[in-house]
């Protein structure tokens, strides 16, 4: 295993305090920056048609050197660790400074919170053992039903060392591990054809993800959510209640409401929360957190990517906007207090606030007594993709587990349902909050202007009023 103590400095021969006189020189008279060091293995494999495709091993390193100046940032970045190459950004960036006389900010607070191992995952398990996985969970999924035609599944892991340097000699570092399990599984009869799905994972070992009661839970949860696809009908279409399930479907309260509720969109007004705080904006009872303090979760961090401790954040209140997720510039700018989400992809990303772990808290409502207290609608359970304008509000989803809900009780499975509507709006609709929330399984992947970061999600079980479903029935 790599280590990680003073990494960037023992392995390219660059000295702490040049690089720290560059960083001083570059930022004064800014208003912040820092520069950001970066090293990162990844490994995957991937298994289809019973034989391994690929197995693919990387390692990436490099720097992001930023100066913010009032609402313009300098941004270099370069793949080369070297003293020369951090001078040579050092130059451009400093251009953003020009006629600006600015106070640099204090840099942020330490944490003792340590919410994942140091640990590479990629040692965690040899690479026999990660082929042997792949090669068990193909043959296991084929002996559960004769009507699976294809088995795909894949696990990726990479450990990631990061280095957050400021002006003054203040440093922050934080050692990420990631894994992912995801299996997949298609069911034919009657020359019809379904696919199941089922993915976990989190910043923890492989050893969890290895072990048979765990990926035997998840193929036997595909093969499950294939037949179910199997025997469904074409959707109803209008407006109708809608029961969304526990868990992933928290990923319409991410895409519809999360990413309104973050920094820059409010700013900048352009979000369809801008100049609500403190006003009411969901029903009662809804609330609405961010939380990047989980251990081991897919979207915590125990500093976020300009070295500021994670928390949570409390976004609504029992229906009231009660805040947004920062990161250090956009908070600057509004007069508030980072709240511990500036993420970027990689060293050759810019920082923007983006959500860790977010979901809506647990309500008073038993699950059954929420079905059962929809006469006609539909239960949705799974989604895949969806859009949503930041702007206005707007999304569409679309379901890969849903069902028909009549006289209160759960009907027949439906395909090619998709919900529509307005996040603010739906957040205002929502008339029954369940006892059961739960998180994801650890799969959330968060794009947002061209970058990808992992994510959380979760929530209840919900039942939302007067939601528009598209559907396919005649």
């Amino acid at each position: 295993m790599t280590s990680h103590e003073d990494l960037f400095f023992t392995q390219t021969g660059m000295e702490r305090a040049r690089v720290q006189g560059l960083i001083d020189k570059t930022l004064h008279h800014a208003d912040d920056g820092e520069l950001y060091l970066e090293y990162r293995q990844t490994e995957s494999f991937s298994f289809d048609d019973g034989r391994l495709k690929a197995a693919t091993y990387d390692t990436t390193q490099g720097f992001g050197l930023r100066a913010v100046a009032g609402e313009a940032t300098g941004y270099a970045h370069a793949s080369e660790l070297s003293e020369a190459a951090i001078a040579r950004a050092a130059d451009a960036v400093s251009v953003v400074k020009l006629g600006h006389s600015g106070e640099l900010a204090g840099a942020p607070a330490r944490t003792n919170l340590h919410l994942y191992t140091d640990d590479s995952p990629l040692d965690s398990a040899s690479f026999d053992v990660k082929v042997k996985l792949m090669a068990e969970i193909d043959a296991y999924a084929r002996s559960r039903d004769p009507r699976i035609k294809q088995v795909s599944c894949s696990l990726a892991g990479e450990w990631q060392v990061v280095e957050i340097l400021r002006a003054g000699g203040a440093s922050y570092r934080d050692v990420r591990p990631l894994v992912r399990l995801s299996i997949a599984v298609v069911v034919e009869q009657d020359g019809r054809q379904e696919t199941g799905h089922y993915g976990g994972g989190g910043r923890r070992a492989y050893t969890d993800y290895i072990a048979p009661e765990y990926w035997k839970a998840g193929v036997d949860e595909a093969l499950r959510g294939a037949l179910v696809n199997l025997r469904s009908v074409p959707a109803p279409a209008g407006e109708m209640s809608v029961v969304l399930g526990p868990g992933w479907p928290g990923i319409l309260l991410h895409e519809a409401v999360g990413h309104g509720l973050e920094g820059d969109f409010n700013r900048k007004k352009t979000s369809a929360f801008a100049g609500l705080l403190g006003q009411r904006v969901a029903s009662p009872g809804v609330t609405v957190v961010d939380d990047g303090t989980m251990a081991e979760r897919r979207g915590s961090l125990t500093i976020d990517d300009e070295g500021t401790p994670t928390s949570r954040t409390v976004l609504i209140e029992d229906g009231i906007l009660k805040g947004f997720m920062q990161d250090r510039m956009n908070a600057r700018l509004m007069g508030v207090a980072p709240t511990g989400n500036g993420r970027r992809e990689s060293f050759a990303s810019q920082v923007m606030p983006r959500m860790t772990n977010t979901y809506m808290l647990a309500g008073d409502r038993a699950p059954e007594e929420i079905l059962a207290s929809v006469k006609n609608g539909i239960y949705a359970v799974q989604f895949g993709g969806g859009q949503v304008d930041i702007t206005s509000g707007k999304f569409v989803f679309s379901c890969t587990e849903a069902y028909r809900i009549e006289d209160g009780k759960i009907g027949a499975p439906i395909k090619g349902a998709t919900l529509i509507g307005n996040g603010p709006d739906a957040m205002t609709r929502v008339s029954m909050i369940g006892n059961d929330m739960k998180l994801d399984t650890g799969v959330g992947t968060c794009g947002k202007n061209g970058q990808s970061v992992p994510v959380g999600v979760g929530q209840p079980t919900l039942r939302i009023d007067g939601l528009t479903v598209g559907g396919t029935a005649a």
